[in-house]
């Protein structure tokens, strides 16, 4: 079969997606300009421009009049929740904050994993366990997996000096995000793993992140429910 033949439109948003997807270009990368990137191609600005504008419109890339093309930071901004991250949240209470991992693993995914990643691609996965502390209490316990296809240069880092959710936030570009909340009675590997008596009632944030349609991670955090709560601030929506 013959293959067919790629555009140079296809080729340059392949390349620049690429290097966005892969970490290549990490968020607030500045992409060359249009003029360095037509010469690069030996093609049109005008093809350099639809190509970024492509970009932008998935979320990936932002256009800033005069300063140029910049790898999107993730958005802290989700539908109902903000994606906080916990260490802030401590120390905004005016508490020291401590992490400790738990454990580490690398596997091959099962069918749990895939559910809760919400794929059916099997691949390799991290699986991380770790506490946040503030101060001398367990602030939240965290559960959490990283796909590598999305993700492959977390299967470098140990996650020991930075917890798995800041890491993702300064290093991954996201596109979607969900969170799904409830309640729950702490069984006893989770009532110990917070210092509380088992049967502990226990708030439950789990969130998943997305780039384009692959799944980057899932979480699972649990917050003694005496000592959390959670607050959203929105508007009417327009229309």
């Amino acid at each position: 079969m013959t293959a067919v033949p790629v555009s140079l439109h296809q080729k340059i948003l392949g390349d620049l997606q690429g290097k966005i997807l892969s970490g290549k270009l990490a968020p607030g990368a500045r992409i060359a300009t249009e003029h360095e990137l037509a010469a690069s191609y030996d093609c049109s600005r005008m093809t350099v421009s639809n190509v970024l504008a492509k970009l932008a419109r998935a979320g990936l890339v932002e256009r800033r009049r005069k300063a140029g093309t910049f790898v999107t930071r993730p958005q802290s901004q989700a539908a109902v929740l903000e994606i906080h991250d916990i260490k802030a949240e401590v120390l905004a209470l005016g508490r020291p904050y401590r992490f400790e991992l738990v454990s580490r693993a690398t596997r091959r995914s099962t069918a749990l994993d895939r559910a809760r990643l919400e794929t059916r691609s099997a691949g390799r996965v991290i699986e991380l366990v770790a506490r946040h502390f503030a101060g001398s209490k367990v602030f939240c316990l965290e559960e959490r997996l990283i796909n590598l296809e999305a993700v492959p240069q977390a299967a470098e880092e140990d996650f020991r000096d930075v917890a798995p959710g800041r890491w993702l936030l300064d290093s991954v570009p996201w596109t979607a995000a969900e969170h799904r909340i409830s309640a729950s009675n702490a069984p006893r590997a989770v009532a110990a793993a917070l210092s509380v008596p088992s049967h502990t009632a226990c708030l439950i944030v789990e969130r998943r992140t997305w780039r384009a349609a692959l799944p980057i991670t899932h979480v699972r955090l649990t917050y003694p429910g005496d000592s959390h709560k959670l607050v959203a601030r929105f508007t009417p929506a327009q229309g």
